[in-house]
């Protein structure tokens, strides 16, 4: 379940490895920065602080952050923008931002639960399949009759499911607990008194409260909002994501690459990403390798957006045209974040409404990975989500695992249920698969903490895994 619940914002520390289920003491290897045949360790790099030098956009270099500070830093800076008026359907995934409080009766009138024979509950009491209870049939109601009825002792009426009751009767006799005569009936069991039908208010009365403040609205909402007589709601809305990626090397992917170029992929999967996390996300594709456009494209997507994503190589140490343009239009950082891939992050807070901006390695494996880790979470707490994470879970290591000391490490892999409970997890492909192939088979991350550089075949570790709208 989802959990899905307005919070009210940010409430300090967040947690990436959130476990749904109990926590087994971590399999620890030996705390050893190289091994044969591992990924090199990332090593801290200068990093990029634009903010207060008007000529030189280099400062001394930041100390490595973790994971959790980035995140508490980009979550404590998400907007929430205000509630729209959406007609029901368009509302679907959304949550509910007024107590939607009912006009009217559900159901506006008594009326049968199921197909059958209204009748009083004393004139039935004693039917047995031996000693059958006889009574007159008086006529018959339907759904959408609007003629009141009533009914006296000895008497019923043949009801259908959803008709009006008449006065006078207490219970619906079924159908199939009588020989459904159409002139005299023969019942041969009473049920108890006010069974099987619905009576006026009972499902919702005047004044109640329909649909609250805070509750996800899909189509048991959509149908109630609908019983009520609302054809629009308050809603908290998308938010409106602009996605650009940073590159020279960069074509579109209608465009036969060059020796040197590379089809810009970031583009299509984190705007894909985005909308499948509730977002109304834009693909704006390439950045313009002129200054002043790029400046024009920059403060247009500022102006029309509640959080600006772009991937790219950036500059660390240094500067180039892309960290240029942003520090021109507020403060900027790119720093080095304790994970592995994609260790240089970017975070700001840009133009004049102070738009937030990140940004993700270029590269397309770390840039979803970055996504998962930083940006869900963004996009969930602006849509008023409880559960900004996906839920972990613990899984047995179907291989020995290796990681970087010092680093966070999320590998994709392949998660399934072991025939005996729990689960077991191995990494995707042998290292001679394309990453992005291997990427696609994935259906989970695999999380190796900082102080992790080894897990045993056999031993526990965190996965998360990717379900769509998970």
């Amino acid at each position: 379940m989802d959990g899905d619940q307005n919070t009210g914002g940010f409430r300090g520390y967040r947690d990436t490895a959130q476990v749904d289920m109990p926590m087994a003491p971590p399999v620890h290897g030996r705390a050893s920065g190289g091994r044969p045949g591992a990924d090199p360790v990332p090593a801290p790099r200068t990093v990029l602080d634009p903010s207060p030098a008007p000529q030189d956009h280099r400062t001394t270099p930041d100390q490595p952050r973790t994971v959790e500070r980035h995140l508490d830093e980009i979550l404590a800076a998400m907007p929430e923008p205000e509630p729209i008026e959406l007609a029901v359907l368009d509302a679907q995934g959304l949550l509910c931002a007024e107590e939607v409080v009912s006009q009217r009766a559900l159901p506006a009138f008594d009326q049968a639960a199921l197909d059958g024979y209204a009748a009083r509950y004393d004139d039935v009491a004693a039917a047995t399949v031996e000693a059958p209870v006889q009574l007159g049939v008086v006529g018959e109601s339907v759904a959408g009759a609007t003629s009141p009825s009533s009914i006296g002792p000895g008497l019923a009426l043949k009801v259908a499911a959803g008709a009006m009751m008449p006065a006078g009767a207490d219970v619906v006799v079924p159908a199939v607990w009588t020989d459904q005569g159409p002139v005299r009936v023969a019942v041969q069991a009473a049920p108890p008194a006010g069974s099987y039908l619905r009576r006026t208010g009972d499902d919702v009365a005047p004044g109640d409260p329909a649909v609250g403040v805070g509750t996800p609205i899909g189509p048991a909402q959509i149908s109630l909002l609908a019983a009520v007589g609302r054809e629009r709601v308050l809603v908290r809305p998308r938010p409106r994501i602009a996605v650009l990626c940073a590159g020279g090397e960069l074509v579109d992917v209608g465009t036969v690459p060059a020796p040197g170029q590379i089809v810009d992929v970031n583009s299509y999967a984190l705007a894909a990403a985005a909308r499948d996390a509730g977002a109304e996300a834009y693909r704006s594709g390439i950045l313009p390798a002129d200054k002043r456009r790029l400046t024009e494209v920059l403060e247009s997507q500022l102006l029309r957006s509640d959080l600006v994503l772009i991937a790219g190589t950036f500059a660390s140490g240094g500067s180039d045209m892309v960290t240029d343009a942003l520090a021109e239009l507020g403060q900027m950082r790119f720093r080095q974040v304790t994970m592995h891939p994609g260790p240089v992050q970017g975070f700001g807070r840009l133009g004049r409404d102070q738009i937030p901006v990140i940004c993700v390695p270029g590269e397309p494996v770390a840039a979803l990975v970055s996504f998962e880790v930083f940006v869900r979470p963004a996009i969930r707490l602006m849509l008023g989500k409880r559960q900004l994470f996906r839920r972990t879970v613990q899984a047995i290591a179907g291989q020995q695992l290796e990681s970087p000391l010092g680093y966070r490490q999320y590998l994709h892999g392949t998660v399934m249920r072991h025939p005996d409970g729990g689960y077991v997890v191995e990494p995707v492909g042998d290292g001679t698969d394309a990453q992005l192939a291997r990427m696609a088979r994935a259906n989970c991350l695999i999380v190796i903490d900082e102080d992790v550089t080894e897990v045993a075949a056999g031993g526990l570790v965190t996965v998360m895994p990717l379900l769509l709208g998970g």
